[in-house]
């Protein structure tokens, strides 16, 4: 807020070309087709270049649904969002959604303002200062950069466009006092002017490294003694082609994939032992393997030991592959680690082994464990797990958006994908609320095809006002709401250790009157019927519609006597 009619940016006199004008036409040459922001008075004139390019602007309610946005949007097309962010209480909103996508390798751009050049870091109580905003945004990004004048502009966003195409991805902060927004930059350099493919040859051909061909021959004479290996999938491999079946084909061995890999072998593939690396069946797997090779994955605690037991150890030779050099000893240490693109790893090693056999009796010890797996179903996990089956069916390639609940808990284990960046969710890494509504909206903006947001009614309460969002774009999100009234996780937590229920009974709206106030439909969905015939028609509206589902819910009970997993 500001007492004056007046921008602090206005003046009298305006440059041909200013800073911020500037910006976004590099934006536009890098690809940026959208646009998540709130304007404030020290962003305003980041907007004034906007209406000359073809970048869409999304207004969310909240920065910290605009960094939520920006991940999902991401995660469902492989596209980079770029959010416009105020100064001081802006940023401070976002961090929390910055933070997610550093912990799970999310790229996306945060461009803010910060004070005048001669006001930055003054303490002087200038509206929306911080101490030192670059220094606290540092630590939740890749990098945090101030452009102190015009003529850095273009080196900057190449910077951060170098680092989301050739390192491990996550967030990138860029930062402008808002002097320099407004400051002349006709004198700079300009992308060139046609938007045509043929032109973006030009871009900067940046990759990540070339994995060592005497590594991957190392690889290959190591494995030539395994006698029981495992192949471990991360989401690192996510836009990895069919080589990644075919490697677990080739070195025959059981393949498990991480929450963010899932759909990367198909759900019946007679290697694959789905997310269950968690569980004491998958674990034996792996545990027993003489030789695992681990592939664009961080090997972390919310893929491995999501149950937070410490029961994940890998007793063989471990053989890791990864873009970023740090995480090759990290939480494990790897007896051969290899630099290198996940992609080009795969093909190396598979044309490596083309024509080779071997018979590790790989689909025999999958479908040992399989039947192990299946004996610890529970009636509550079956259900939870028949309905997303349905509604995967159902929907042709829709795409489930996941918050911190329960739903999503199980369906980490027991769901199977379809394809890669079909099921993405925050439970992974930093695992904050209130993320599933607002990057579900990013992910159907990004995709264009049907999105489920899986929720709680504890965790919307969080970003419950991105809803109106959703209707003001017009989109047809199915808003999937878990209510198990108040904190159900953490009550469950609380319980089971003889704690007082303190803070995780709270009252749950009424959410059919909230929607309608919110501009989106409501369905109470009692009956499996009931939900398929919703979904025929809700898909295909022109507003957001919660589905309200409470866990005791006996229909639930009834799909999961039919659930099979691993289908």
């Amino acid at each position: 807020m500001t007492h004056s009619t007046k921008s602090p940016l206005a003046s009298s006199t305006r440059s041909s070309l200013t800073c911020g004008e500037l910006l976004v036409q590099w934006l536009e040459y890098y690809g940026v087709e959208t646009v998540f922001g709130i304007p404030g008075v020290h962003t305003v004139e980041l907007y004034r270049g906007l209406p000359n390019t073809n970048i869409r602007h999304i207004t969310p309610r909240h920065e910290q649904g605009a960094g939520f946005m920006a991940d999902g949007y991401y995660r469902a097309s492989g596209k980079i969002g770029v959010c416009f962010i105020i100064t001081g209480p802006g940023m401070t909103n976002i961090m929390t959604a910055m933070a997610q996508a550093l912990a799970d390798s999310i790229p996306m751009l945060i461009v803010s303002s910060v004070n005048k050049v001669k006001d930055t870091g003054s303490g002087e109580g200038h509206l929306h200062e911080l101490h030192d905003q670059q220094g606290m945004v540092s630590k939740v990004a890749l990098t945090s950069k101030t452009i102190w004048r015009p003529e850095s502009l273009p080196k900057v966003i190449a910077e951060a466009f170098a680092l989301f195409n050739g390192a491990r991805p996550g967030p990138v902060h860029i930062q402008l006092p808002i002097d320099i927004i407004t400051a002349d930059a006709s004198h700079v350099e300009r992308p060139p002017r046609s938007n045509t493919s043929a032109d973006h040859v030009s871009l900067p051909q940046i990759m990540r490294p070339l994995p060592n061909p005497a590594q991957l021959d190392l690889i290959i004479e190591s494995f030539k003694t395994a006698k029981n290996p495992v192949l471990l999938y991360g989401g690192g491999c996510v836009d990895v082609d069919q080589d990644a079946q075919k490697l677990a084909e080739l070195i025959d061995a059981p393949t498990f994939l991480t929450i963010n890999a899932k759909g990367l072998l198909p759900p019946r593939h007679p290697l694959s032992l789905g997310s269950n690396q968690s569980l004491a069946a998958g674990r034996a797997v792996i545990t027993e393997a003489d030789w695992v090779l681990a592939i664009g994955t961080e090997l972390g605690e919310t893929d491995y030991d999501v149950f937070f037991n410490g029961g994940f150890h890998i007793n063989g030779k471990l053989i890791r592959i990864d873009c970023d050099a740090a995480q090759l000893q990290r939480p494990f240490r790897a007896d051969i680690a290899v630099l290198g693109d996940a992609q080009l790893a795969i093909s190396g090693l598979c044309a490596r082994l083309e024509g080779q056999v071997f018979d590790h009796q790989a689909v025999s010890r999958v479908n040992d464990a399989k039947q192990d797996l299946i004996k610890d179903i529970t009636p509550d996990f079956a259900g939870q797990n028949a309905l997303l089956q349905l509604i995967r069916d159902e929907i042709e390639d829709v795409i489930f958006v996941g918050d911190s609940t329960q739903p999503v808990y199980s369906g980490n284990l027991g769901f199977e994908a379809l394809a890669t960046r079909r099921w993405f969710n925050s439970s992974t890494g930093f695992g904050t609320l209130g993320y599933g509504l607002p990057a579900a909206i990013g992910a159907m903006i990004g995709s264009k095809v049907p999105v489920v947001s899986l929720i709680g009614d504890g965790g919307i309460q969080f970003t419950i006002a991105e809803l109106i969002c959703a209707a003001e774009l017009e989109l047809p999100l199915i808003v999937l709401l878990w209510n198990n009234q108040g904190y159900g996780e953490i009550r469950r937590y609380m319980e089971e250790g003889g704690l007082p229920l303190i803070g995780v009974n709270i009252k749950t709206p009424n959410f059919e009157p909230l929607a309608a106030g919110f501009g989106s439909g409501y369905r109470r969905i009692t009956e499996k019927q009931q939900l398929l015939d919703a979904l025929k028609t809700d898909t295909k509206g022109k507003q957001p519609i919660i589905y309200e589902i409470d866990e005791s819910d006996a229909f639930l009970m009834e799909m999961g006597k039919d659930f099979g997993c691993f289908t």
